[in-house]
């Protein structure tokens, strides 16, 4: 077996130098390939180096570690084995129970070496049995529960407020297709209007009545009771389309189980 690899997304350098000479110490024999500082460049480096392990931060400028792994999943390769996944994170007690309720490795923040040491067994476990499998549908199954568990609003939203030129308009939540994450807004798609909000999609997620809208990609939300047809292309993609749009949207590795029978 070749030497293990790593790749480390941290944006504080301090913290990324303290958990590679961590590592140094306690797994001599791992190569960190790269060191990264946020989400974006931790998911192109992990694809073009292909390490064995990705330490990746929870929070990160633009992109956390959580949607930078979901990302990678989504885009990884069939049949290529999947990078076993350490989160890194300063003290959160929701993180770290859904972290262990998932069997997903976390390192707290200041990283302690005992700790550590208990990490790197794991990870060895990890990879040695990586070898009979790929880890993706594994890595992918964790992922999307880790992102689906979150706390929840006690009421769901009722309203959005879109800006329309110098006023603002109240859409009912109601009416709404498609929240579609775009740059710095969100599309909001009605059947016949397009409207757009400042509020992420991270922070709506948690707003919607989770029966009512299926997350189907990490920048996409759609009403279920919209969905018309679900299509699979000739690269194995899931794409469907809306009743009242003529959009045809993307589905992610991580929300084709809503679509069991394709």
């Amino acid at each position: 077996m070749t030497a293990p690899t790593a790749l480390i997304a941290e944006d504080e350098p301090l913290l990324a130098q303290a958990l590679q000479a961590e590592l140094g110490k306690a797994w001599p024999e791992l190569t960190v390939v790269g060191t990264v500082g946020d989400g974006a460049a931790a998911v192109a480096q992990a694809m073009a180096l292909r390490p064995d392990v990705l330490f990746f931060d929870i929070r990160m400028p633009g992109q956390g570690g959580l949607d930078a792994a979901a990302e990678l999943a989504d885009a990884w390769p069939h049949g290529a084995p999947f990078p076993a996944l350490v989160f890194v994170t300063a003290y959160d007690q929701y993180a770290v129970q859904a972290f262990e309720t998932q069997a997903v490795d976390y390192v707290l923040k200041p990283v302690q070496p005992a700790r550590l040491q208990r990490t790197v067994a794991k990870l060895k476990d990890v990879l040695a049995r990586r070898a009979g499998g790929h880890g993706l549908d594994q890595a992918v199954e964790q992922l999307r529960h880790l992102l689906a568990n979150g706390p929840r609003a006690a009421a769901p939203l009722q309203m959005v407020q879109a800006s329309v030129g110098t006023g603002i308009r109240m859409v009912p939540v109601a009416e709404v297709l498609v929240f579609e994450a775009a740059d710095k807004y969100v599309r909001v798609l009605t059947e016949g209007h397009e409207y757009l909000i400042r509020t992420p999609l991270k922070d709506l997620l948690p707003q919607l009545d989770a029966q009512q809208f299926w997350q189907v990609h990490r920048g996409t939300v759609v009403r279920a009771a919209a969905i018309d047809t679900v299509t699979r292309d000739e690269a194995g993609k899931l794409h469907l389309t809306l009743r009242g749009r003529p959009e045809r949207l993307p589905v992610s590795r991580l929300y084709a189980h809503l679509f069991k029978a394709m």
